[in-house]
């Protein structure tokens, strides 16, 4: 599918289907090779609340929350290194992002079937200039998609998996979260839920 396949939301670029079925397989397998060197943890609201997305990640940085804030920190909570991101996600921001840099961070987030991610913005990168790519596989998760000031209206979207995300230029700095997952929607994972792959630029 050529990238002029893509379709405008708010200013990011949605490309549906972009992963047939044989390729979401063969990227599961290697994000399971990642989890199986760094775990998935449940990180924690700067407030002492556990979150319900549950997450690990792979490349240079991974992203980390607790009482000190959100941040990126460049080992796995549990010691050692972050995994290398895996080709595959490479070539994916290679082929799609239009940025200059390789990302620095893959964050992995598994969404339960009664997991949900509130609006919020990704800044804690130094870089706004470099874009954000997002990768559906598994159920449907329903994305809303806002404005850069809080409030407003919204906008939502199924997102389905192979669906890959965009969010660059005017668009990076957009409040976005998932509001809910639809379990049983796919069947490309063993147990009802989602993975969101979140390719990121830190420095």
């Amino acid at each position: 599918m050529p990238p002029s396949s893509a379709v405008a939301l708010r200013g990011m670029a949605l490309y549906p289907g972009w992963l047939d079925r044989p390729a979401q397989e063969a990227l599961v397998a290697d994000l399971r090779a990642v989890i199986a060197a760094a775990p998935l943890f449940a990180p924690h609201t700067r407030w002492g609340k556990p979150m319900s997305v549950r997450m690990t990640a792979a490349g240079r940085f991974g992203w980390y929350s607790d009482r000190r804030g959100y941040r990126y920190i460049d080992h796995h909570p549990g010691g050692g290194p972050w995994p290398p991101i895996p080709d595959r996600v490479l070539a994916l921001w290679r082929a799609l992002s239009g940025a200059s840099r390789d990302p620095e961070c893959c964050l992995l987030n598994w969404y339960g079937p009664d997991a949900r991610m509130g609006l919020h913005q990704d800044r804690d990168e130094a870089d706004f200039t470099q874009p954000v790519l997002s990768v559906s596989l598994g159920d449907d998760g329903l994305f809303r998609v806002g404005n850069q000031e809080r409030g407003g209206p919204t906008e939502s979207v199924w997102l389905r998996s192979g669906d890959v995300l965009v969010m660059g230029g005017a668009a990076r700095l957009l409040h976005h979260g998932i509001d809910r997952i639809a379990p049983g929607t796919s069947t490309l994972l063993p147990a009802p839920g989602r993975i969101n792959l979140t390719l990121r630029v830190v420095t």
